[in-house]
């Protein structure tokens, strides 16, 4: 080889090099970032440099694991309603089709149609059928399943909660779980159900680092993820300390990626302080948060507060759509309406019949969009809980409201309803005027009274406030109404 031939060919693989190198930086610098605290206000999301509210109306969290449930479909359902995310189990825990008196449960999968992380072994003995399961080898068409349902939610700009694992509630449910020394061939589990989520039980314990490990692993790429360590750990003997391990293990696998996942912690039942919180977790979860009391008080954490499961409230669309307004409103960043329309037969939400012990339905998906529509109209980074701009409701009603003082107002009003109303429809009310005082600054306003139900604007004024307090007259309504007011210059 000549001077002139190896000069072209270092020139050559110079350029290759440098195109290479150029093409990294572009795919790493167009890579989106996942979903995140925003940096001016932690009490909401970024994502995809927009701010967000995460809100839906979801399945009972066995989309992933179960075979027979068809999540692009459901998906494609929720993304119609403009919904923005679901919660998904990871596999790790699994139900019976007697859990909780739920039609159709998904996390109930039929014998054989159940995946989780970990893969068969040859021996027959798993307790519904088919073969034990082996902690020490992953199960691969898991894990691709796994990354398209990632995909799949990624496609239809939907945010994932990857729930790791749940408490067992009673002995039966620990029956069902491959980590149940019954059901596997690792001698891994030989403990009370109580016992399953602590520090005593070393290799019960190593099962359970290895699969966060491994999962956090393979899901390192995906920018609509976060982590949650455990479902209502509050039940079951879970214990803080085993917890924090989870937390420790999630931060220790990402710590040398570019990109990190959020980490929630779900807190309680309702309301509860927070006290020493992890500093990995950044998401505070609650359930049942009837009232919603719980956002004010933790919101001097600076983190997002969320209600990530509601249901057992009856049947009605009316106890979920008011119990998301109030929530959100009240300055939560994250709702998810536990809804029992969706079952493997029907992965598009279409069940009517179920005799489960909480609701769901299109129509409430509906509105849950409208609630999504409407808060996605304001500034809300720039907005905090306001209990003090509504003076007073005639007649007797409830309200919450977000503001941004002297420039926008997000307020909603609705008949007070109880957690767990015995009596609904003597508690409903229709027909309804209401006038309400507001303690505003002065200023040009405009006004627009919006009906939930149908996201119609049933009232619009524009007035000139002098005074320090504003009374407004409601169109007439039906159980709740919102209110949306901006400065007018």
């Amino acid at each position: 080889m000549n001077y002139t031939t190896i000069k072209k060919t270092i020139v050559v693989v110079s350029l290759l090099a440098m195109l290479g190198l150029y093409l990294v930086c572009a795919t790493q610098a167009e890579a989106p970032k996942p979903i995140a605290l925003h940096p001016e206000n932690p009490h909401y999301f970024i994502w995809h440099d927009k701010p967000q509210i995460l809100i839906t109306s979801g399945e009972h969290y066995g989309a992933l694991l179960n075979l027979d449930f068809d999540y692009v479909t459901y998906f494609e359902e929720l993304k119609s309603h403009g919904l923005n995310h679901t919660r998904t189990f990871s596999g790790v825990y699994r139900e019976i089709p007697s859990s909780f008196k739920i039609t159709d449960n998904t996390l109930a999968p039929k014998p054989d149609r159940f995946v989780c992380p970990w893969a068969r072994s040859d021996q027959a003995g798993y307790f519904d059928g088919g073969a034990k399961f082996d902690l020490a080898r992953w199960d691969e068409a898991y894990f691709e399943r796994l990354k398209d349902f990632m995909k799949e939610a990624q496609r239809c700009g939907i945010v994932v909660e990857l729930t790791l694992f749940c408490p067992m509630y009673n002995d039966e449910l620990w029956k069902a779980c491959p980590m149940n020394e019954a059901n596997n061939i690792n001698g891994i589990g030989l403990c009370p159900s109580k016992e399953v989520y602590t520090l005593k039980h070393q290799k019960l314990l190593d099962a359970q680092i290895a699969v966060t490990r491994k999962i956090v692993r393979e899901l390192r790429d995906f920018d609509n993820l976060y982590y949650e360590v455990c479902n209502e750990p509050y039940f079951g003997g879970v214990t803080m300390e085993w917890q924090r391990r989870i937390v420790d293990t999630i931060v220790a696998v990402e710590k040398d990626f570019p990109e990190k996942h959020l980490i929630s912690m779900n807190i309680a039942n309702g309301r509860q302080k927070v006290e020493d919180p992890h500093s990995g977790v950044s998401i505070f979860n609650f359930h049942y948060c009837v009232p919603p009391d719980t956002v004010a008080m933790n919101y001097e954490l600076n983190k997002v507060i969320g209600e990530n499961e509601t249901g057992f409230r009856g049947k009605a669309d009316v106890l979920y759509r008011t119990e998301g307004w109030d929530f959100l409103l009240a300055g939560g960043a994250l709702y998810n309406n536990l809804d029992y329309s969706f079952t493997p037969k029907h992965t598009g939400g279409t069940f009517r019949d179920y005799q489960s012990p909480g609701g769901g339905s299109v129509e409430l998906r509906q509105q849950l969009g409208i609630l999504k529509r409407f808060l996605y109209r304001f500034d809300f980074v720039r907005m905090k809980p306001d209990t003090s701009v509504v003076r007073s409701l005639t007649p007797e009603l409830a309200g919450s409201a977000l503001s941004e003082s002297g420039k926008s107002y997000a307020i909603y009003i609705h008949v007070p309803l109880p957690k767990n109303p015995k009596d609904l429809q003597k508690q409903l009310r229709e027909d309804i005027e209401a006038e309400i005082t507001l303690s505003l600054p002065s200023g040009s306003y405009k006004a627009k009274w919006i009906d939930t139900k149908t996201g119609e604007i049933t009232k619009r004024e524009t007035f000139e406030h002098r005074e320090q307090e504003k009374c407004l007259v409601s169109p007439r309504f039906d159980n709740d109404i919102a209110l949306h007011i901006n400065h007018h210059d």
